[in-house]
């Protein structure tokens, strides 16, 4: 029997069954994933729509409440802060712009190719500008931050810098991108208050910053402080604006900049005086000194210096001691002397005073002086400093009315504030009611404080015959187009008679030039100086008794003597060697400072040496150039007029080569002379040309000498 035959599953009409059931399966999946997109899109776009609908419809009133507290906000635009100017109008502070720059190491955009490519490079250039770090620690810093795993944002490269440093800066390997988001580069721009003469009259100009009760840049000491409403300026105000495409600031009130401030300060002067003081407190390894120089007519403070000796054994600007109360010493007598010229106490200042050994008055300890006179002149009271002297003609007026001693001090306007634009000045302390003690120590410099620029304040009144300037260290003011001159004032218009004011200068005077002056060590000055020395034992804090160890001394005086331009106040503390004395400390700085100012021709007249002339003087020597034609010219031109003796050097040969000699050249005219022929030039000594080497074929050795 035969068996039907069963369909071949290879048949095309098997595989088309196959394919068609597969196609069913695919489209099904398609459609399940279609529907399941376009549902997921379709929940994304309703989600949009009710985010849209529920800002614009249902939250509109709190998003306009929001928008309209942004738009409302006011925020505080900051002046310009004034500069402080020096008389002349030289800049000693003012406001300068710095950067912080740093590198986004994690920007998308930044080339990091370009950057490895160029390390090696961008690290010399870093290290040769900005050699805060070597070559190597460059390297090693900016690879650290490029292969971290999680790359900086905002490493800090550079801090502090000027815009030219800057600029510098954008010249470097791969910085110099004209693509500056390659390099990462994030440059942040602050104000600073910059001082171009470094610590000149730093502590009296003060110093600038946050305080605790306002976040702004207000001044914290010194001038800055004294005129911060003046210098600070006038805030203006801004709004945020919504403009076309943004919210933008719109300003409302434009700030105010602050006032430009005209100081006394005179750069030279100032220059001078702290070399000075500087110098004179290194010789004596004192702890601390203090100077200030004041114009007689007008009371300007045309140089003020306080140097304090640090832990490493350098005078650094410190605190501010010149308007600081201290107990004066002797430099307070010649007030007492003039109260008493004023008052009839004395007159003839050659009136003979006794003094004796000691003088026992008001109960307390007798009074002293340092050596015995049995008796001195008015004048030599002064002169010689004597502590019994003062005692004995005060005690005369004041016996049996103590407080009427101190009431002269305020008569005159001594305990007044004298306003001279440094923020720590301090009034003079002195007992209103005092005991007939504490008037016989008050009258010669103790139980007192007082701060050195009211005794200088006197001093200068006595060299203004009698007028009492007030000192100042403001002249002017000036902003946008104004500038304001502020008028010389005085405390009082007069505090002592010219005739009385003259009696004072001569016994000032003596001290300096008198046989036994107190600063007769200062007499051979170019310059007449009129002062007196003071000295003062150290009260110790804690244990309220004189520290014998430590001495202020003081000097306070006035030049030239007979005819006073400037007056001046030093005072030393804690000599620990060499000079001692008052005179010998601050003293000196005072004979220093006149004698440069003289020889500088700032007393009013040229330096004149004329009179000391020889009668029959030797002829000038004069150099002349090589060259016969400038060595004619030169010698037609002077010859009947000078008479010069000429010393030249023909053009020529020295030894058997071709090099010109240079013989008595200065060094400039030879160095110029040789470099022209082709050689290059190797020298020792100073002066003139007195030997000429050839070393090698173009090398040359020159030796010089003064001589």
């Amino acid at each position: 029997m035969k068996k039907s035959a069963s369909p071949d599953r290879n048949t095309p009409r098997g595989n088309n069954a196959t394919t068609r059931k597969s196609r069913n399966n695919n489209l099904s999946h398609i459609m399940f994933r279609y529907v399941l997109i376009t549902f997921g899109m379709t929940l994304f776009a309703g989600a949009i729509s009710y985010k849209l609908f529920s800002t614009t419809v249902i939250d509109a009133e709190h998003w306009n409440n929001k928008a309209n507290v942004e738009l409302q906000r006011i925020d505080t635009i900051a002046p310009v802060r004034g500069d402080i100017l020096a008389a002349d109008g030289t800049i000693l502070v003012t406001n300068l712009q710095y950067y912080d720059v740093r590198i986004d190491f994690g920007s998308e955009a930044f080339a990091k190719r370009e950057f490895v490519e160029n390390l090696e490079p961008l690290c010399d250039s870093l290290a040769r500008y900005f050699p805060t770090r070597d070559k190597d620690g460059w390297r090693e810093s900016l690879q650290k931050q490029y292969n971290a795993e999680k790359k900086s944002h905002s490493y800090k490269l550079l801090s502090r810098i000027s815009y030219s440093e800057l600029e510098r800066l954008r010249t470097f390997p791969f910085f110099n991108s004209k693509n500056k988001l390659k390099t990462g580069l994030i440059e942040e721009p602050y104000k600073k208050r910059d001082c171009p003469y470094g610590d000149m009259a730093r502590r009296s100009i003060g110093r600038v910053g946050q305080t605790k009760e306002c976040k702004e840049i207000h001044g914290i000491s010194g001038l800055e402080k004294a005129l911060d409403s003046l210098l600070y300026g006038i805030p203006g105000t801004y709004k945020r604006v919504a403009f076309t495409n943004r919210i933008g600031n719109w300003t409302d009130v434009p700030a105010v900049d602050g006032w430009n401030v005209t100081t006394t300060i005179d750069i030279t002067l100032q220059d001078i005086l702290e070399q000075e003081l500087n110098t004179m407190l290194d010789s004596c390894e004192a702890e601390w000194g203090s100077a200030i120089l004041m114009e007689v007519a007008t009371g300007d403070i045309k140089a003020i210096s306080n140097l304090e000796r640090d832990k490493n054994g350098k005078y650094i600007e410190a605190y501010n001691r010149a308007v600081i109360a201290y107990e004066p010493g002797s430099v307070v007598k010649p007030i007492s002397m003039m109260f008493a010229l004023e008052d009839g106490l004395v007159d003839n200042i050659d009136e003979v005073i006794p003094i004796g050994a000691s003088f026992a008055y008001g109960g307390g300890r007798p009074i002293s002086d340092s050596h015995f006179n049995a008796q001195l002149t008015v004048a030599g009271v002064i002169e010689e400093s004597s502590n019994i002297g003062m005692a004995r003609i005060i005690a005369r007026g004041y016996d049996k009315d103590p407080a009427g001693f101190v009431k002269r001090f305020d008569d005159i306007g001594f305990f007044e504030k004298m306003n001279s634009g440094i923020f720590e000045e301090e009034r003079p302390r002195i007992h209103r009611n005092p005991s007939r003690l504490d008037m016989s120590r008050m009258c010669f410099g103790y139980a007192t404080a007082i701060p050195p620029l009211y005794t200088l304040s006197v001093y200068n009144a006595i060299a203004n015959n009698g007028r009492y300037v007030r000192p100042r260290l403001v002249k002017g003011l000036s902003r946008e187009g104004i500038d304001s001159v502020i008028p010389v004032s005085y405390i009082r218009d007069r505090i002592c008679s010219e005739t009385n004011a003259a009696k004072m200068r001569t016994m000032l005077r003596r001290v300096v030039d008198g046989s036994r002056g107190t600063g007769r060590r200062m007499k051979n000055c170019k310059v007449p100086l009129a002062g007196k020395t003071g000295t003062c034992y150290h009260l110790d804090t804690v244990t309220k008794q004189y520290d014998h160890a430590k001495k202020r001394l003081a000097f306070c005086g006035f030049f030239p003597a007979d005819n006073p331009r400037y007056s001046m106040f030093v005072l030393t503390f804690h000599p620990r060697k060499n000079l001692l004395g008052a005179a010998s400390s601050s003293g000196t700085v005072m004979y220093n400072v006149a004698e440069k100012m003289y020889s500088r021709g700032l007393l009013g007249d040229a330096t004149d040496f004329h009179a000391d002339a020889p009668a029959d003087p030797m002829p000038p020597v004069i150099n002349a150039p090589a060259t016969p034609g400038a060595y004619n010219m030169l010698r037609t031109m002077l010859t009947g007029r000078l008479k010069p003796r000429v010393i030249t050097t023909p053009q020529g040969t020295c030894g058997d080569t071709a090099m010109p000699s240079v013989l008595n050249m200065s060094f400039r005219d030879a160095l110029c002379s040789l470099e022209k022929a082709g050689y290059s030039v190797t020298f020792n000594g100073t002066g003139r040309v007195k030997k000429q080497q050839l070393i090698d074929d173009k090398k040359v050795l020159l030796t010089l000498s003064n001589i």
